[in-house]
């Protein structure tokens, strides 16, 4: 049996916490901004690019937009600077910096 935060006190049992790595409700993960977890960000290079999107497919948490079958700005509420897309990229139109 699952128990909500606030009904948790040092009194509760281990069998009854809520088991880890479980999705509880589906589709939630828009509403988590996991951006502030990176340490490094991704910069675009808007004149190396060429709109080729073989980036896209690769950024694992979808971060890389597309509007009008060209490629927008990261959105980096969601990014957390893994670097996926710098080694995706053949042009070298991406690359990574230190920081936010």
């Amino acid at each position: 049996m699952a128990l909500r935060a606030q009904q948790i006190n040092e009194k509760t049992r281990w069998q009854d916490l809520t088991e880890g790595l479980q999705i509880h409700e589906p589709a939630t993960s828009r509403l988590f901004e996991t951006g502030e977890w990176r340490t490094d960000t991704p910069v675009w290079d808007t004149e190396k690019c060429k709109q080729c999107l073989l980036c896209v497919p690769y950024c694992p948490d979808s971060c890389i937009v597309v509007k009008d079958n060209a490629r927008q700005e990261f959105d980096f509420k969601h990014c957390k600077g893994c670097g996926i897309c710098v080694k995706a990229c053949p042009f070298g139109a991406i690359s990574m910096k230190e920081g936010k």
